[in-house]
């Protein structure tokens, strides 16, 4: 953010976000590809911000004012989130859209294999982990004023259709696995069972913050691609994490241990989930995850045009991610009959 920028943030704040006080200060966090974010001092406080790339984009992506919408909805529920304090949709002050939260400060664990905890540890963080997800699926849509925060009609037929038409748009290269992958979830999409919740979107360890003692959430990060949809594809997201090599890059708990590190497996958290939520375990489990894969290799190319556009965060970083497109839809091809 330049010094131009700054300042005229500063003079928007000073007049929309109730008790600012500067000068202003702003640094960039590492994370966020897709929407910069950045850690805000001021005399009155700490806070974040989180705007939208600038240049093109992709109809409905990077929507920051649904961000802001839905965790002020959720503000007195069981979900934990951050302080919503003002949206500014005036691109004269940015360029772009963006907004203002309190700044949460917690532990942020990229690793889920929690190589820094005890067995009991880990086990009760994955606990928390659910219980969350759980809180996010049980959201009264009615009470928070979200009962349109998403279309009507089956979840995963508009998905489908909304995420092959985006990652056709940032194509860069022909894949004959997408291809393939997709002509499989069409071809195979489940009947709608009638389940409607608050979905978050991109659920994972590494989008919540922890207590910095203990194993509490304090907040859940990265709304973008939140919505009223089907409950599942939250729950396939976690298990598709888990699919990919462990370390910094894969972030997953492919070849791990998992019940010597306290970890459970893909089956006990799905029935830990289901259990808080009073669910029978699911059938045909392997297309959500297959769809959970392709999805995500959507959004890698769409980082990756970003790049080739000149208009990613961090240009090396997304390169770098949009490589493993063909990788993930082959290991969406593979999630078809894994989990059942």
């Amino acid at each position: 953010m330049t010094e131009e920028e700054l300042a005229r943030v500063e003079d928007w704040m000073r007049g929309t976000v109730a008790g600012y006080e500067g000068p202003l200060a702003a640094e960039k966090f590492a994370v966020g590809q897709s929407n910069p974010t950045y850690l805000l001092r001021a005399a009155s406080g700490t806070y974040v911000l989180r705007r939208q790339p600038p240049g093109v984009l992709l109809k409905s992506a990077h929507a920051v004012d649904r961000e802001f919408r839905v965790q002020k909805a959720l503000a007195d529920t069981a979900v934990p989130v951050p302080r919503m304090l003002a949206l500014c949709e005036d691109e004269a002050v940015l360029g772009v859209k963006f907004y203002i939260m309190g700044h949460v400060s917690g532990r942020n664990i990229v690793d889920p294999s929690l190589p820094d905890e005890v067995p009991q540890t880990r086990a009760a963080l994955m606990a928390e982990m659910a219980r969350v997800l759980s809180a996010i699926h049980d959201t009264d849509l009615r009470a928070c004023g979200l009962e349109d925060f998403g279309a009507p009609g089956n979840y995963y037929a508009r998905q489908l259709a909304r995420w092959s038409k985006q990652y056709h748009a940032s194509a860069t290269e022909e894949q004959a696995g997408m291809d393939r992958l997709i002509g499989w979830l069409e071809a195979n999409l489940p009947e709608d069972d009638g389940q409607r919740t608050l979905v978050h979107g991109d659920y994972r360890i590494d989008n919540m913050l922890f207590s910095e003692t203990g194993t509490d959430c304090l907040a859940v990060l990265d709304w973008e691609l939140s919505t009223v949809g089907h409950p599942y594809v939250d729950l396939a997201g976690v298990i598709m994490q888990w699919q990919l090599p462990p370390g910094a890059e894969g972030r997953g708990l492919a070849g791990v241990d998992r019940e010597a590190l306290g970890l459970p497996s893909d089956q006990k958290f799905i029935e830990m989930y289901c259990d808080n939520r009073g669910l029978k375990r699911p059938e045909g489990f392997g297309y959500y995850v297959a769809f959970s894969f392709f999805r995500m290799a959507a959004i890698l190319q769409g980082v990756k045009k970003r790049a080739l556009d000149g208009n990613a965060a961090s240009p090396e970083k997304a390169l770098k991610l949009g490589v493993y497109v063909p990788r993930f839809a082959e290991l969406g091809w593979e999630a078809r009959d894994r989990h059942g």
